[in-house]
């Protein structure tokens, strides 16, 4: 029974945890923008802007972090090989 009423649903009666934050702070904000209204201010795409910025040091920084424990391991394989190759060379 709930999961046919949940299919039912469309994504415009569904409210988001964002949105209730949304209509708290300001409902007919939140009323404008549901209906289609775009929000124009100088703030806003100044904030937009340094999201935009901060997911591209984040994506950036997962990436370089994903190659520092590839070199990592590298030189622990590295470091390994040359152990057991000077103590092979001591026992021969």
């Amino acid at each position: 029974m709930i999961k046919a009423n949940l299919k039912k649903l469309k994504n415009h009666d569904v409210i988001s945890a964002s949105e209730i934050g949304q209509y708290y702070f300001c409902s007919m904000a939140w009323y404008l923008q549901k209906c289609g209204y775009r929000p124009e201010s100088a703030f806003l795409e100044l904030g937009t802007k340094k999201h935009e910025k901060l997911g591209e040091i984040i994506a950036k920084t997962q990436s370089e972090t994903r190659k520092s424990k590839i070199f990592t391991l590298v030189g622990y394989l590295l470091l390994i090989s040359a152990v057991l190759i000077f103590i092979f060379e001591v026992i021969l």
